[in-house]
């Protein structure tokens, strides 16, 4: 019995941690608020570069008989 308990317990201990989530969280994913900062700067940018800009339309005024 002794020989068989160890391994099972790490066979389970094993499957039990492919199971579980993870609960690391990469670096990259921590807020840095330059980074917003500027990328709310470059998306303005980029929204104000990609509207056009509408003109009035000219209507032609009716001809007097």
């Amino acid at each position: 019995m002794k020989r068989t308990g160890a391994p099972l317990a790490i066979v389970i201990l094993a499957g039990w941690a492919l199971l579980s989530p993870a609960q690391a969280v990469p670096p990259t994913a921590t807020p840095s608020p330059g980074y917003d900062a500027r990328l709310q700067e470059q998306r303005a940018a980029a929204r104000a570069a990609t509207t056009p800009v509408v003109k009035p339309r000219r209507v032609k005024k009716p001809r007097a008989h």
